[in-house]
C-alpha cells in the first residue's frame, strides 16, 4: 500500500476540515461586510487615507477672524458643528483682499489677481477643482445666492458679487454649472459629488453680522448637515480671509459621517491643503500649489 493511501486512511477528513474552514472564513467575512453596510460603518478610503464622501459641500463665509467665530456666542450653530465634527485650529488664508483667496481655494493659485476688481470671465484655462472633477467623470456645481440667473457672468447684482465666485475665471468650467441658490436640491442624493455654496454679501457676513451668517447656515444647510452624518457625506465651513486682525487665521470646521466628533487639529493648514484633500478624496490631479500641499489628516474616523 502506498504512503499516500496510508495518509488518506489516517486523515480521512482532513480535506473536509480545510473545506469547512474556508467556508467558515468566507461566511465570517460576509457577515462583517453586511454589518458594516447595515451599521453605516465608513470604509472607503482614498489617497493619503482621506475618506471618499458620497457628497461634499464647501460653504465659504467672509472677512472674520477665527476668534470672532469659534467660541463666539454669535455663532452657536457653527460651534455646534465644531462640537459634533472637527475644528482646524490653525487654518490660514493666503492673502488680502477677498478675491485672490477664492481663486486660491479653487485652483491652487491666485492666478495673478491681487484685488477685487471684476476680471473678464474665462480669462484662465489653468487646472482647477471643477475641471479636475469633470476630467475624472465626477459631478460638480456651485450654488450662488442672489446670482441673477444660472450661468450669469454679471459682476454684481443687488447683494450678489462675482468676486466671491472663482469658477467664472476659468474657460474650462462650464458656466452652466454655476447655479442659483434657489436650485439647491432638497433631495440631497441628487447633489453633485462636490459643490461650493456661496451666500450673498449679507449672509456671508461681509455686510451683515456673524450671527446673521450663522443663522443662514443653520436654516439653509442644517438639514444637509444632519443628513450627511448618516449618509457618508461631508460639510466644510470655511472663510475667505480674516479682517486683518489675526494674521489671516480663519475658522474652518468639517462635519459628516467620516469626521471624528469633537476632533481637532493644531497642524497649520491653508486653502491649498483643503483643495488637496478634496482632490485626493475623488482621485483627481492636483492644481497649482495643491500639488505640494499635504492632506488634512487626524480628524477622520478610522
Amino acid at each position: 500500500m502506498s504512503d499516500w493511501s496510508i495518509s488518506r486512511r489516517r486523515h480521512p477528513v482532513r480535506g473536509h476540515v480545510r473545506t469547512h474552514n474556508r467556508a467558515a472564513l468566507a461566511l465570517a467575512a460576509a457577515l462583517v461586510a453586511a454589518w458594516a453596510f447595515v451599521a453605516g460603518a465608513p470604509t472607503a478610503r482614498a489617497a493619503g487615507g482621506v475618506p471618499t464622501p458620497d457628497h461634499t459641500i464647501v460653504v465659504v463665509f467672509e472677512n472674520h477672524a477665527y476668534s470672532q467665530v469659534i467660541g463666539s456666542s454669535n455663532a452657536p450653530y457653527i460651534n455646534s458643528l465644531k462640537t459634533g465634527g472637527a475644528n482646524l485650529g490653525q487654518f490660514y488664508a493666503e492673502t488680502h483682499p477677498s478675491q485672490p483667496n477664492y481663486l486660491a481655494m479653487f485652483s491652487g493659485s491666485t492666478q495673478g489677481i491681487t484685488d477685487d476688481s471684476c476680471y473678464s470671465p474665462g480669462f484662465s484655462s489653468a487646472p482647477n477643482l471643477a475641471s479636475e472633477l469633470i476630467a475624472v467623470g465626477a459631478t460638480w456645481a456651485s450654488y450662488n445666492e442672489s446670482l441673477p440667473a444660472q450661468g450669469s457672468t454679471v459682476c454684481s447684482s443687488g447683494q450678489y458679487a462675482r468676486k466671491h465666485n472663482p469658477w467664472f475665471a476659468f474657460s474650462n468650467v462650464p458656466t452652466s454649472t454655476a447655479k442659483t441658490f434657489a436650485q439647491f436640491p432638497t433631495n440631497y442624493t441628487t447633489l453633485p459629488k462636490v459643490s461650493f455654496v456661496v451666500p450673498n454679501l449679507c449672509n456671508d457676513m461681509h455686510d451683515c453680522s456673524v450671527h446673521t451668517g450663522d443663522t443662514w447656515l443653520q436654516n439653509n444647510l442644517g438639514a444637509y448637515a444632519t443628513w450627511a452624518k448618516t449618509h457618508n457625506s461631508l460639510l466644510v465651513v470655511t472663510f475667505d480671509e480674516d479682517n486683518r486682525l489675526s494674521g489671516n487665521r480663519i475658522a474652518t470646521v468639517l462635519y459628516g459621517q467620516q469626521v471624528v466628533a469633537g476632533g481637532s487639529s493644531s497642524t497649520t493648514y491653508n486653502h491649498y491643503n483643503l483643495l488637496r484633500t478634496i482632490e485626493d478624496m475623488y482621485g483627481t490631479s492636483h492644481a497649482g500649489q495643491a500639488g505640494s500641499a499635504t492632506d488634512i489628516t487626524g480628524i477622520w474616523v478610522p
